[in-house]
């Protein structure tokens, strides 16, 4: 049976692991209202400037976009602020060589790298209506690191929960298919960010999804537009890639937990497959947007959880041994 990881005072444990499930959910509302500044052309609402807005720290009688933009930083900072928490926390609960102080620390580390992109896209100017390609590869690398920092805290959650380690020693094809598996949704993410940038700014107002890959093609198409149709061909291939991942790890690590996050998995799939054809049809508003990325927060947390209850298995298979009575006691 997986090992559980104790912590050194179990009262305190239980702040810690709030604390560490509480910053996950807020992380959540903080990417998400990150999209509402791309949406709304806010991004350069403190022109240039960063850390400071507009030269100050406070501007006085700001326009609703340095509103939006400040508001958005405010939330970041706030978000370091739990990590920092989190670190402290959990290095005072926690005995050395706990899990929970390794997750803690990665999280606060992909916090401040994600502060970090953020500022250079403002520093370059590749925000509100830039259209230089070096604004679609930032864009890319944010939200990779997104997706990093989520399953940071994720497993930080887990295991300030008193979840077991996870084993990587001798995991073999389980591990191999688990790594290519979140590799391939990193890029994904990626894609949909160039996808999501180019639908903010080239999306045509009128004609068919066909004229617009049309257009993306065309001799006047920008790299960013050229680059939209790579989404969601890979969404289709990544898919099934993951429907089959699933279908493996269930038998290769067979147990209650693999089997039902590959189930949420595959229904995770089907809605932001859904979603995917909702933002084509409708031209990508706003709020599809919001919910298409939502979606993939979701599906990237699930996918998360199918590999570590995958990798929280030892890599000899765990089956019901005979007692000596006749019936079966699972080890």
């Amino acid at each position: 049976m997986s090992r559980v990881v104790a912590v050194a005072r179990p009262g305190a444990g239980v702040w810690l692991s709030r604390l560490a499930w509480a910053a996950l959910a807020y992380n959540v509302l903080v990417i998400l209202w990150g999209a509402v500044v791309r949406i709304t052309g806010a991004g350069a609402g403190c022109g240039d400037h960063w850390p400071l807005c507009n030269g100050v720290v406070l501007p006085q009688s700001p326009a609703l976009h340095t509103v939006i933009e400040l508001s958005h930083r405010l939330t970041s900072g706030l978000s370091g602020m739990l990590a920092l928490g989190l670190v402290a926390l959990a290095f005072r609960v926690t005995a050395k060589g706990h899990p929970a102080r390794l997750g803690a620390l990665l999280s606060l580390g992909l916090i401040v790298l994600e502060g970090l992109v953020g500022g250079v896209q403002v520093l370059l100017g590749l925000t509100a209506d830039s259209t230089d390609p070096a604004r679609g590869f930032v864009q890319g690398v944010h939200l990779a690191n997104t997706f990093l920092l989520l399953g940071a805290l994720l497993l930080t959650a887990l295991w300030a929960s008193g979840g077991p380690r996870l084993r990587l020693r001798g995991q073999g094809r389980a591990l191999g298919l688990s790594l290519f598996g979140l590799g391939l949704l990193l890029v994904l993410g990626m894609a949909g960010a160039v996808t999501a940038l180019g639908d903010l700014l080239f999306m045509p107002e009128g004609g068919t999804p066909l004229d617009t890959v049309r257009r993306d093609f065309g001799a006047s198409a920008s790299l960013i537009e050229n680059l939209r149709v790579v989404h969601p061909m890979l969404a289709v291939g990544t898919s099934a890639y993951l429907l089959w991942m699933a279908s493996a790890l269930s038998k290769l690590r067979p147990s209650p937990g693999v089997k039902r996050w590959g189930l949420l998995l595959a229904g995770g799939i089907a809605l932001q497959m859904v979603a995917g054809f909702a933002n084509v049809a409708l031209k990508a508003p706003g709020w599809m947007q919001l919910t298409h990325l939502g979606l993939a927060c979701g599906l990237w947390l699930v996918t998360v959880m199918l590999v570590y209850r995958a990798l929280t298995i030892p890599a000899t298979r765990e089956h019901l041994l005979p007692s000596p009575s006749g019936a079966g006691v699972n080890v």
